[in-house]
C-alpha cells in the first residue's frame, strides 16, 4: 500500500496533467474555429470544380489528344496513394485510422498485383507507414515548422505529383484524409485525383442531359492552366479538411484526458483520506492502550 506522502506526489502529479490538457483543449478549440471556417469555405469551389472536370472526362475519354491529368494513362497498374495526416499527435485515433485505411487500401491493392507509391504528408503518416511499407514510400512532407499552411505548398506537392505523372511513375493517384464532420467525428476519405473520377449521378444521366462546354481561346490552352490548379485546390482542399479535423480529435481527447484526470484525483483523495483517517485510528488505539497498561 502507498505510503501519505507516495498518494500526496500521485495526487500533484495528475493536477499537473490535468492543467496542461485543459490548456492543450482551449488552445485547440480557439484553433478550431478558424480551421473549421477555412474548411467549409473552400467545399463548394472545389466541389464546383470537380463535378466540371467530372463532365469534361465524359466528353474527352477515347480522344488521343486527352490530357493525362484529366483521363489518366489509360492503365490501373501503378497506384500513387497521398496520406495525409498531422505532424502532432495527442489528437486520439485522428491519426491512426488514416494510416489503418491506407494501409488496408496499399494491401488490397498489392493482393491484385498492382504497384503501390505512398506519399506522406505528416510526420505521423509517415511513422505509421514506414514500419509496414518502407520500401513504399517515395517522398514525405511535413508542415511541423509552418505556423500555418499556404496553398501554395500544396501547389507544390501538386507539382511534384504533375511530374510524376508525366514521367510515367503511376497511373492512379488517391488521396487519403479526414473528412471533418464535428468535433467528435473525423471521416477517413479516399478521394481520386488523377483520373478525374466519373461521379454516378453523371453516369447514369443519358447522353442528352450531358453539360457542354465551350473554351475561349482553346481547350488546350484552357485545361493546361485548369488541370494543375484543380490537383493543387483538391490536395488544399484535403489539407484544411485535415487541419480542421486534428483541431477537433484533439480538442476531444484532451477533454476526456481531463475528465479523466479529474477522477483519477478523486479516486487518489478518498484514498489518501481513508489512509489517513487510518492512521489517525490507529495511533489514538495506541494512546488508549498505553494509557490503560499504565
Amino acid at each position: 500500500m502507498p505510503s501519505l506522502k507516495d498518494l500526496r506526489g500521485r495526487i500533484n502529479s495528475v493536477k499537473n496533467t490535468r492543467k496542461i490538457t485543459g490548456a492543450m483543449k482551449m488552445v485547440a478549440a480557439s484553433k478550431l474555429r478558424r480551421a473549421q471556417s477555412q474548411a467549409e469555405a473552400a467545399r463548394p469551389y472545389a466541389e464546383r470544380m470537380e463535378r466540371v472536370l467530372s463532365a469534361l472526362t465524359r466528353s474527352v475519354t477515347g480522344s488521343p489528344t486527352a490530357p493525362r491529368m484529366l483521363v489518366g494513362t489509360g492503365k490501373d497498374q501503378v497506384h500513387l496513394l497521398v496520406a495525409i495526416t498531422a505532424d502532432r499527435g495527442l489528437a486520439g485515433a485522428f491519426n491512426s485510422q488514416i494510416g489503418r485505411a491506407t494501409r488496408n487500401l496499399a494491401r488490397r491493392l498489392l493482393t491484385e498485383g498492382k504497384t503501390v507509391k505512398i506519399i506522406t504528408v505528416g510526420r505521423k503518416g509517415r511513422d505509421f507507414l514506414r514500419r509496414e511499407y518502407p520500401d513504399n514510400l517515395v517522398h514525405e512532407i511535413s508542415y511541423a515548422a509552418k505556423k500555418r499552411v499556404e496553398f501554395g505548398d500544396l501547389q507544390e506537392l501538386g507539382q511534384r505529383i504533375t511530374q510524376m505523372l508525366l514521367a510515367g511513375e503511376f497511373d492512379v493517384c488517391t488521396v487519403i484524409y479526414n473528412r471533418f464532420v464535428s468535433v467528435i467525428s473525423q471521416v477517413p476519405t479516399e478521394m481520386q485525383l488523377i483520373p478525374a473520377p466519373l461521379p454516378e449521378n453523371e453516369a447514369e444521366k443519358p447522353e442528352g442531359a450531358q453539360a457542354i462546354y465551350e473554351f475561349e481561346p482553346d481547350e488546350e490552352t484552357i485545361l493546361a492552366k485548369l488541370l494543375p490548379q484543380n490537383l493543387a485546390v483538391q490536395l488544399y482542399r484535403a489539407q484544411l479538411e485535415s487541419a480542421a479535423g486534428e483541431q477537433g480529435a484533439r480538442m476531444s481527447a484532451m477533454d476526456n484526458a481531463t475528465r479523466n484526470a479529474g477522477d483519477m484525483i478523486n479516486r487518489l483523495t478518498m484514498s489518501y483520506n481513508r489512509q489517513r483517517q487510518a492512521n489517525i485510528t490507529k495511533e489514538l488505539i495506541e494512546i488508549i492502550s498505553g494509557a490503560e497498561a499504565v
